[in-house]
């Protein structure tokens, strides 16, 4: 009888000390720098390009913004693109 109590003790008391010892730590790496980049200054902005997609054209245009901090401080810049489509020259 006593088993059948202890069991479910000692599973509960395995399972709180396996979630408090690994806690997730957060990482702010990208596999494409050219998307997210870490630091304190502002990336440049790219130059607006014009892409020929065939029977039409799209203006590229592309922009840095802010999107938080890390924990120590430097801040997370993601880059937005914007696309529209323009008369091929």
């Amino acid at each position: 009888m006593r088993l059948r109590h202890a069991l479910p003790l000692a599973v509960l008391a395995a399972l709180t000390a396996g979630c408090t010892s690994s806690a997730i730590s957060p990482t702010y790496t990208s596999a494409n720098p050219d998307i997210m980049r870490i630091s304190d200054e502002r990336p440049a902005d790219p130059e607006k390009r014009v892409e020929d997609l065939g029977s039409y054209c799209v203006e590229v245009s592309e922009s840095w913004n802010a999107h938080g901090t890390t924990p120590d401080g430097k801040s997370l810049w993601a880059k937005d693109t914007a696309r529209t489509v323009v008369p091929c020259d």
